[in-house]
């Protein structure tokens, strides 16, 4: 199986989910409107903690990747704001410039 139409697909799938969501949550109620009790609740937190550091752990490989530090420092702030919006929208940007053929290597690894 060629991993890069795949994960092209699995990808525009995370995307148009998240965003799909995200506009409904939107329309549902304001995020600054959550109640005490939900934002307070230790299974809010945990699971807050279990999304930012998987973030940071999918923001890793991209400080790897990327050369320039304006580019780590705008993707920094976009994954950390935007979530998996923005690690779709990356790993989007990479499997877009390789060959459908590619292997996961040359998906995970940086230039030369």
């Amino acid at each position: 199986m060629k991993v890069v139409p795949f994960l092209r697909v699995f990808f525009i799938v995370v995307l148009v989910s998240m965003l799909s969501v995200t506009i409904w949550a939107s329309m549902q109620g304001a995020l600054w409107k959550v109640p005490r009790e939900v934002a307070t609740h230790p299974w809010f937190i945990a699971t807050l903690f279990d999304a930012y550091w998987g973030f940071l752990t999918f923001y890793c490989w991209v400080f790897y990747l990327e050369r320039s530090l304006p580019a780590r420092m705008l993707w920094l702030v976009a994954i950390l704001l935007l979530g998996n919006i923005a690690m779709a929208v990356y790993a989007l940007i990479r499997l877009i410039r390789l060959p459908a053929d590619a292997t996961m290597e040359t998906l995970l690894m940086k230039r030369a």
